[in-house]
């Protein structure tokens, strides 16, 4: 099997703290990516979540807003189909 140079760019405090992890665990920063590459390949996902606990001020405007249509009904337009939705946003 041939190798192949990957060059990454990264914070460097990061660097360096990724680097003591990988001393501490017993293996080089190559190998833990290579793990993780291959690891990647064959579950054909990130092997770990992404993501965040809370989320972000846009979402949560949104479900302000859903809240509030729940909470005054009267104050929003429903539509039974699309079509009616469509025909409302061209006239």
């Amino acid at each position: 099997m041939s190798t192949t140079n990957v060059n990454i760019r990264m914070d460097s405090e990061l660097k360096k703290q990724f680097a003591a992890f990988c001393k501490d665990v017993g293996m080089n920063m190559s190998t833990a990516f290579n793990i993780f590459a291959n690891k990647t390949v064959k579950e054909w996902r990130i092997p770990f979540t992404v993501g965040q606990d809370e989320p972000n001020a846009e979402t949560l405007e949104a479900f302000r807003e859903v809240e509030d249509m729940k909470k005054h009904p009267d104050q929003y337009k429903a539509y039974d189909s699309v079509d009616e939705l469509f025909a409302d946003l061209e006239a």
